[in-house]
């Protein structure tokens, strides 16, 4: 797909000749009728200046997305909608620091928790884990007859939801990125007030500082404890971003090459 820079180069190199056409002639001399506007060109380029602005609106540009035309798109996802009855929605990475937004819920049994994951270079992670061992993550347990934490594995430009299962017991989670956690990127459902509370939890995960253990990644880990993910992690709304941008130069274009016949 041709890209909206190729498109102003051609534009532009094809308004350079058709000058200097124009000005080969003598002056007063009428030009040839192939070089005159008709109302239908000149009608034409009125759409051209009319499209181009919400073209360039679809493609990002100025927002400092980088990468090619059609496939341009923000660095992080959208961030996530305010939360509706029985959904409740908290931003990774947010706003490139290393935290969850809010930091810590308080949901109700069968409310849906979905978590916003940005795109860029670096993956993240919604991996359950445990108050005492914030940043490793929670592995089954036979005899407690406990099974294992959720996990999305670690990913870009996603959305994971989990369900809340047992609103009486704290869920504890944290992004298993390398040193991610240990920086205090946690976060945690109905955690108490007192006691074992959510800012003694980011202060634990702080003391592991770069001693954090790298965990292996295998991919979205579905089920959990006091929360289940029922599906692993599916794509963001930055698709539909892509193919608007993508539309929108298509029809720039087939207007660009009408006018010019």
């Amino acid at each position: 797909m041709m890209n909206l820079h190729a498109i102003m180069i051609g534009l532009a190199a094809w308004e350079r000749n058709h000058q200097n056409s124009c000005h080969s002639f003598v002056r007063g001399q009428k030009a040839p009728a192939a070089l005159q506007i008709s109302p239908m060109s000149l009608f034409k380029s009125i759409l051209h200046l009319t499209l181009l602005p919400a073209v360039v609106l679809a493609q990002g540009y100025g927002g400092g997305g980088g990468g090619s035309g059609t496939t341009t798109s923000s660095p992080s996802a959208p961030s996530a909608p305010a939360d509706t009855p029985g959904q409740m929605n908290v931003d990774v990475f947010y706003q490139g620091n290393y935290v969850f937004h809010p930091p810590n819920l308080n949901a109700s049994n069968g409310t849906l928790v979905t978590f916003y994951i940005p795109g860029g270079a670096l993956p993240h992670s919604v991996t359950q884990s445990s108050f005492n061992a914030p940043c490793t993550y929670l592995q089954a347990n036979t005899t407690a007859s406990t099974p294992a934490g959720f996990d999305s594995g670690l990913t870009n430009s996603k959305q994971f939801t989990i369900n809340i299962t047992d609103d009486t017991k704290p869920i504890w989670f944290h992004c298993k990125s390398p040193l991610h956690c240990g920086m205090g990127m946690v976060g945690s459902i109905n955690a108490p007030s007192t006691g074992n509370t959510h800012d003694m939890f980011v202060a634990k995960a702080k003391s592991i500082g770069n001693n954090e253990v790298t965990e292996a990644d295998t991919g979205a880990v579905t089920g959990g404890f006091n929360a289940v993910a029922t599906a692993g992690p599916s794509a963001s709304s930055n698709g539909s971003t892509k193919v608007m941008a993508s539309v929108g130069v298509s029809l720039y274009f087939v207007i660009l090459v009408l006018s010019l016949l």
